[in-house]
């Protein structure tokens, strides 16, 4: 059974136990003076461990080690439970601080005895970040993998559950499988939770002191559970009427049994960037629309003119002119009265001129097994099973001449803002927090603490080179890709979308130049294609699939040439993506280049003024200057919009949650 007394002390005084495994965490008591010192230690800029802090842990750690090497492996896993045990029982005291260097001692003995590595400094001092529930910045290439598992690790043999959450299944499966021998060490067993894995699968992958998964694996499988009728009430009511009525117990366990220890892995993207839209649990169900609708919505769409009947706002939304319905032709007469009015219309117009100029194919969705699959655009990756509300999936359909799927039913409905607030202790790493720093605090209560790097940077940056339109750039990346690979380097292209791998590829090929492509369309094909990306001339084309988590191993001869050369063809919203892509680079102390190939009609820059963007586009320092300053704020301004649309799904999602608990209803 889970004791909180480890994780509350590690974690400091600002940890508060929820009352339950399965409610939000509690709300803090309102204390003016004391809430403005602690936001304030949240808004000051990330903390930083200095080389020294992290030189004094090794220290201990290696002390603590030495009398380690000469015990057998049963002897060094009672040496690692006995070392938790005191800081369980203990009360903070010195003989409890000592115990700390014991058990990452163990663990550190057990990482070579097990995985052929010694955990190094830095990987250390991540490692005790996250026992502290803080978020660790390390740089790419760090070892974040076995950071991950070595605070699992310990928290495990607490009795804790922990789960260790990723991005998408891949990852969670790779990282497992990785580490699964660390933990068999100390006895303690791991799970991997897959999309599509059945239920009795995933109850059992929960079930162990350690699982695996994508982050919204775990949330959705939350929603299941709180449909079922699990976590509804208070735990403590839940077995007072369990004892009083066995009869009412529920026949089958939940899916999470627990809600303990969470370490995210790459946070800022599960926390930030995939925090935008809840996460909704929905059944089929007839459709609202019927298809004869959708047909009348998607001509009347076609018709209209931009500019006159409708505009697109900066923040991706349509917005109707006056006189805008009364150029469009009536709907269908069959179909009631209730579609004849005016604001039904209005709305299932909005949704289509979405469909035709806001989501485009090859970018925001593909055509595969003759369905419409949703594209994550920050990941790159296919979104299985997942669909647009209100229409928008349908006339999407509609506009690709797909047959109409049913529609949905919301069944329960949660942000991933509020989810985390269910754990007991919440910790997370990533290679890009600092941007992020103010709205972690703010939302998760997360400290960013900074880890230095393990080896100085040997990533060289060139100048970012701009070109006037995209078709100019496509050439500019196949001949820059060329040259490059000719003198032995391999190259990693990096994309925005499914449609701009394919125009690079096609670039390529023009040029008779041999590469592979990586896009949602080779998803299954991502674990051969990433192990050979890193061959000495070998030309690879991704989209962001390859930009986090993606570790590029160089041969010899690659990394004589000098390292991964990364190509960056569009800049994103965010900086975090870019700088991802770019840490695939010069990793651990190796060698590597990256540069920046893009052109004045990218998507970032589509609002700044056309005679800047030429101006941009000149050679030069001025140009480049100038171009710096663009980008910075134009994504500085999406960034801005980010944030607010997060906020404001956030503050819904907590109205609703309040609306429905008045009126006695859970989901």
């Amino acid at each position: 059974m889970f004791d909180p007394g480890l994780a509350r002390r590690l974690a400091g005084t600002l940890f508060l136990r929820a009352d339950t495994q399965r409610d939000e965490r509690a709300e803090e008591r309102a204390r003016p003076v004391e809430d403005f010192l602690r936001n304030l230690r949240g808004w000051l800029p990330a903390a930083r461990a200095t080389r020294r802090q992290v030189a004094r842990l090794v220290r201990l750690v290696d002390a603590a080690a030495a009398p380690l090497a000469a015990l057998d492996d049963a002897a060094v896993a009672a040496r690692f439970h006995a070392a938790v045990a005191l800081l369980r029982i203990g009360r903070g005291d010195r003989a409890d601080l000592a115990a700390l260097p014991t058990v990452l001692a163990c663990v550190c003995v057990a990482c070579k005895r097990q995985l052929g590595m010694w955990p190094h400094a830095v990987q250390c001092a991540g490692a005790r970040a996250l026992l502290l529930g803080e978020l660790a910045e390390m740089h790419t290439g760090e070892g974040k993998t076995l950071v991950a598992a070595m605070a699992a690790t310990m928290m495990a043999g607490s009795g804790a559950a922990v789960h260790v959450l990723s991005t998408n299944d891949y990852l969670a499966r790779r990282d497992r499988d990785e580490m699964a021998p660390l933990f068999s060490f100390f006895g303690l067993h791991s799970g991997v939770v897959q999309g599509g894995m059945p239920a009795e699968l995933r109850r059992a992958a929960y079930a162990q002191p350690i699982c695996y998964a994508a982050g919204k694996e775990v949330v959705f499988d939350y929603l299941k559970d709180r449909v079922a009728g699990h976590g509804a009430l208070p735990a403590r009511v839940s077995q007072l009427r369990a004892y009083l009525h066995p009869e009412l117990a529920q026949a089958q366990p939940p899916l999470i049994p627990a809600l303990h220890f969470a370490i995210v892995d790459e946070a800022d993207s599960v926390m930030i960037d995939e925090a935008r839209t809840p996460m909704i649990l929905s059944r089929e169900a007839p459709s609202v629309f019927p298809e004869p609708l959708m047909d009348w919505a998607m001509d009347a769409a076609r018709g209209l003119v931009s500019g006159r009947d409708f505009r697109i706002g900066a923040a991706r939304d349509v917005e109707l002119r006056p006189g805008a319905l009364g150029r469009t032709p009536p709907p269908p007469g069959d179909l009631g009265a209730q579609w004849q009015a005016p604001a039904w219309r209005e709305h299932l117009l909005q949704q289509a001129l979405a469909a035709l100029h806001l989501y485009q194919r090859d970018q925001h969705y593909i055509l595969s097994d003759g369905k419409v699959q949703i594209v994550d655009e920050s990941t790159g990756r296919v979104m299985a099973d997942r669909s647009w509300e209100q229409g928008l999936h349908q006339l999407i359909e509609t506009k690709e001449g797909m047959p109409l799927t049913r529609g949905r039913e919301t069944l329960a409905r949660m942000t991933y803002q509020r989810f985390f607030r269910r754990y007991y202790l919440v910790a997370g790493l990533t290679g890009t927090a600092a941007e992020a720093t103010r709205e972690l605090w703010s939302v998760y209560r997360l400290r960013v603490r900074r880890i230095p790097p393990n080896r100085a940077k040997r990533r060289r940056h060139l100048p970012t080179r701009c070109l006037p339109d995209t078709a100019a750039k496509w050439q500019a990346v196949a001949a820059s890709a060329g040259e490059v690979a000719a003198r032995g380097q391999p190259v990693l292209v990096g994309t925005r979308s499914v449609e701009a791998s394919e125009q690079v590829s096609a670039a390529l090929a023009a040029r008779g130049l041999a590469h592979v492509v990586l896009n949602a369309r080779q998803d299954a094909e991502e674990a051969a294609i990433v192990a050979e990306a890193g061959q000495a001339g070998r030309i690879t084309v991704a989209t962001n699939m390859a930009g986090r988590g993606t570790d590029i191993r160089l041969d010899a001869d690659a990394r004589a040439a000098g390292g991964l050369h990364v190509l960056l063809t569009e800049f994103h919203e965010s900086p975090r993506v870019d700088r991802q892509l770019f840490g695939r680079s010069a990793r651990q102390g190796e060698p590597g280049t990256v540069q920046a190939i893009v052109s004045t009609d990218d998507r970032l820059l589509a609002h700044t003024p056309a005679w800047l963007r030429r101006l941009a586009a000149q050679p030069g320092p001025a140009g480049g200057l100038l171009l710096r300053c663009l980008v910075g704020l134009a994504q500085a301004r999406a960034e801005r919009r980010a944030y607010l649309g997060r906020l404001q799904t956030l503050r819904q999602d907590r109205e609703r949650h309040r609306i429905i608990g008045f009126a006695g209803r859970v989901t």
